[in-house]
């Protein structure tokens, strides 16, 4: 009698530690199925680096994660791909995510990389919502300035030649500061002509489908004068859309506004 209770009883005990080891696998299953809820795909600005951008990134979790991602327009690749190279780049990355599991994947990026994010929308288009801070490179503007015009002009004689691999130099500007690069004509064109991907005013109109954006801009970046209209405006209209004010200069702004970036991200739908 007192053996079969005893077997009861370590019977019991098993059942119990088995229970309790389920109970653990479900909670940490569930743990890891919000760890996945949203993932960022984050861009830095021209002339910069994936270092540059990981304060605001880094300050975007729990509520997403991230991953920062080097583009031809950093100061250590100096134009080595053409902008449909780079967006490839980008939709390399989104589909690692979505192969992870992620359920929402938001395109964020800050000046160039914010360009970037218009181009995208513009021809991929499958993500579910981007954030532009102090959205930067307008090769128009630089254009009508006679800002390396002569080397956009040079270029697209050459690539309409075929010569999209020939080397040639222009004047690159960003934020006051000018530099002299010397890239391809394909890639020079493709991201300074300026009726080109680079054109944020057209890009923001060309969106494959409509997604919560987050406009951003600084009280003291050159492009604030230009307000709502420059290009907020122009995007297919979202009830979650938002176009955000902060104080800061062009540089500052992913700092400045990373909080209410973060609060953003949580109210989406």
């Amino acid at each position: 009698m007192k053996i079969a209770f005893g077997l009861r009883v370590r019977n019991m005990m098993k059942f119990l530690r088995l229970l309790g080891f389920c109970l653990l696998t479900v909670l940490a299953c569930h743990a890891s199925a919000q760890e996945k809820e949203c993932a960022v795909v984050l861009m830095h600005g021209k002339w910069g680096n994936t270092q540059y951008i990981s304060f605001f990134g880094n300050r975007l979790k729990p509520t997403c994660d991230y991953k920062s991602i080097e583009m031809p327009w950093s100061k250590r690749r100096n134009y080595d791909e053409p902008y449909l190279t780079a967006l490839a780049e980008i939709k390399d990355q989104v589909e690692k995510f979505r192969q992870q599991g992620f359920k929402r994947i938001v395109l964020a990026g800050h000046s160039f990389g914010a360009n970037a994010a218009l181009a995208y929308m513009k021809n991929e288009g499958d993500v579910d919502a981007i954030v532009l801070l102090a959205p930067g490179h307008t090769p128009g503007s630089m254009y009508r300035q006679g800002i390396g015009r002569d080397a956009v002009d040079k270029a697209r004689e050459l690539v309409t030649a075929g010569k999209v691999d020939e080397s040639l130099t222009m004047e690159d500007f960003n934020q006051g500061s000018r530099q002299s690069i010397r890239m391809k004509a394909g890639v020079l064109l493709s991201y300074f002509d300026p009726n080109g991907l680079g054109n944020m005013v057209l890009t923001s109109a060309q969106f494959k489908k409509s997604v919560p954006v987050l406009w951003v801009v600084g009280t003291r970046d050159p492009l604030f004068p230009l307000g709502s209209s420059f290009g907020y405006d122009r995007t297919p209209p979202n009830a979650a859309s938002k176009y955000l004010v902060v104080d800061a200069d062009h540089a500052n702004t992913p700092d400045a506004s990373v909080g209410q970036v973060v609060e953003w991200l949580k109210a989406l739908p």
